[in-house]
């Protein structure tokens, strides 16, 4: 088995101890982004799996809609990032 080189680390390990690595993260052609996609991405780059600019990369992301993404997670957890979820969590 060969491994392809990568910058940074290969695994991470959550708070919960889960182990999140780069096989676990959405292909780079992803177009269908679902809560659970977006929440890969956003741990990933918050516990240091990849970086912000490489995840903006890879996924074609905007700083803007990244920001967002982040934020939801920050405030309401993973379930802020449900499409059908927005009106509840929207702020004011």
């Amino acid at each position: 088995m060969f491994l392809k080189r990568v910058d940074g680390p290969r695994q991470v390990t959550l708070p919960d101890g889960s182990i999140l690595t780069r096989a676990d993260l959405p292909p780079p052609d992803t177009r269908r982004w679902v809560a659970s996609r977006k929440a890969v991405v956003v741990k990933a780059v918050v516990f240091g799996l990849m970086s912000e600019k490489e995840a903006l990369e890879r996924y074609a992301l905007s700083e803007e809609e990244f920001a967002l993404w982040r934020t939801a997670v920050e405030r309401h957890g993973d379930q802020g990032l449900k499409v059908t979820a927005i009106q509840k969590y929207r702020q004011l």
